[in-house]
């Protein structure tokens, strides 16, 4: 396995998306979680890249993720596209799948931060019922507002009191990988932002069928679920990425030599 700032990826957008398939990302992650080491992963889609395009604070946030996954089946295609040919789609909800599955296996603790008491109950539940051995340090909700700096002194002892290799953050883009930055060096974990799978595996929102995922139309059954939060963010960022995207793949080189994630 590759280590640390080595890690293979393809730029889309200019933004570095790690070239590694879903278990070999899992592989990575866990082999960190149990060093305790503060890494930062960062959950890609097409929302999140046209935030980082349009917010060069957030654009530095997103370049010194350790790992950035494709999540939305746009950013996988133009990865094919750009040589790594045999890349899968790295999403959110099977990577708290996969992580609990291996955690409870080799005894490594997961603290939940942030989303609402009644999220984090009803995962709660279902995690005794799917992952029984899984340990759990904490489920921590976290005010809207800000915290104090004494309040985020007394999170960060908290987290790595716990003894928790994993911590899992909902806070919604880009507020989530904007706190992992401000945290990395500081929690002694792998933090990876999660928000949008929260609510799905509490039973809150539906996961779309594996055929419309495939299909890369996960956003149009989201957006029928919510359509007052939804629509204007896919309104305004899936013109301007199909653009950026046409764009970059016409100027762009081709591959001299694909790279074969996974293989």
């Amino acid at each position: 396995m590759v280590e640390g700032f080595f890690l293979p990826s393809k730029r889309v957008l200019d933004f570095p998306i790690t070239a590694l398939r879903l278990d070999e990302q899992i592989q990575t992650i866990l082999k960190w979680a149990e060093a305790k080491e503060s890494k930062t992963v960062c959950v890609a889609n097409v929302h999140m890249l046209m935030e980082a395009h349009w917010n060069p604070d957030f654009a530095t946030v997103l370049k010194n993720a350790d790992i950035v996954t494709p999540d939305g089946m746009p950013l996988v295609w133009m990865m094919k596209l750009l040589g790594a040919r045999s890349q899968n789609r790295v999403a959110g909800m099977d990577i708290l799948l996969e992580l609990c599955k291996h955690a409870q296996k080799n005894n490594i603790s997961m603290f939940f931060v942030g989303s609402q008491i009644e999220i984090l109950s009803r995962m709660r539940k279902r995690f005794e019922r799917e992952f029984p051995q899984l340990k759990i340090a904490a489920m921590e909700p976290l005010p809207f507002r800000p915290l104090t700096a004494d309040e985020d002194s007394a999170l960060i002892e908290k987290i790595n009191s716990s003894g928790a290799g994993l911590v899992l953050v909902s806070l919604g883009c880009p507020k989530q990988e904007k706190w992992m930055a401000q945290h990395q060096d500081k929690i002694q974990a792998v933090m990876l932002g999660l928000g949008g799978v929260f609510p799905v595996y509490a039973g809150i929102h539906k996961r779309a069928p594996q055929m419309v995922r495939n299909l890369g139309l996960e956003w149009l059954y989201r957006i029928v679920q919510e359509p007052r939060r939804l629509w204007r963010r896919y309104v305004q960022t899936i013109p301007p990425f199909i653009w950026l995207a046409v764009k970059q793949l016409l100027t762009s080189d081709p591959p001299k030599e694909a790279f074969d994630a996974g293989d």
